[in-house]
């Protein structure tokens, strides 16, 4: 199991309490708006909104919060004027991290960012100094409730996935090209699968290995910007190894 798909299992773990979820619900909403203003109101010609509305579906978002962030997005209603920022930085120990933000004040989100580096040891950074590291990639994340494996593989392969994880017992994840992901996600859905996300996300090229000590200093890091309201999704380069993933499901 990658580091990336571990670490993805701990934060849907973790997501499950009532305060997790209102967090999670603000940045899907925000999501939302930010695909409908870009693409329109239309899941059918915005392949990214359709993504972000499948995203509030598993989470259980309720239809008059997922409504009222198309109508912010189209224009219909009054919202805060969002601008997508991405950050890049060094977590201690040489970690590389990507940080994606949804913000109304870059000045405000910056200057958290800077803090939550600067207090655990590592440093905001220029503009490529460490995406050169990731590519872009699909991922889709598929309940696994009575699910054969082969036939879900077969599914995906054939729609042109990259590659399935199914060392989560309660779900896979099924890694596409960025070209590809919406292909992939409406031959799972045409076959009947339930799909709990979609997702453009980076994958680094190569992991950081670090004792457990080490790696749960980084892991800490990770989860307060995480935390963070503008920020919606943060990726690093750390390898999730068993005993750290072991730590982390007990912290």
């Amino acid at each position: 199991m990658s580091g990336h798909s571990k670490w993805s299992t701990i934060k849907r773990k973790k997501g499950a309490n009532d305060a997790k979820r209102g967090k999670l619900f603000t940045k899907i909403a925000r999501e939302i708006q930010a695909a409908a203003r870009m693409g329109g109101p239309d899941p059918d010609s915005n392949i990214r909104l359709r993504f972000a509305l499948d995203k509030a579906k598993a989470a259980n978002m309720p239809k008059d919060n997922i409504q009222r962030a198309i109508n912010r997005g189209a224009g219909l209603e009054k919202g805060a004027d969002l601008e997508e920022i991405t950050y890049e930085g060094y977590a201690p120990h040489g970690v590389a991290v990507i940080i994606e933000t949804l913000t109304d004040n870059k000045n405000r989100t910056v200057a958290e960012l800077r803090y939550h580096f600067a207090k655990a040891g590592g440093n905001l950074a220029a503009n490529g100094a460490v995406s050169w590291q990731f590519e872009r990639k699909g991922q889709i994340t598929v309940k696994m409730d009575g699910i054969d494996e082969d036939e879900l593989f077969m599914v995906a392969a054939d729609a042109g996935a990259e590659d399935v994880d199914f060392e989560d017992e309660n779900a896979a994840v099924v890694t596409t090209a960025a070209t590809d992901l919406g292909a992939v996600r409406d031959a799972l859905t045409e076959a009947g699968y339930d799909i709990e996300d979609v997702e453009l996300t980076m994958i680094p090229k190569m992991e950081v290995e670090l004792p457990v000590d080490q790696a749960m200093k980084v892991t800490a890091l990770l989860e307060r910007l995480e935390d963070l309201d503008d920020v919606q999704k943060v990726h690093s380069n750390l390898a999730m190894s068993d005993e750290l993933y072991a730590q982390l499901e007990t912290a």
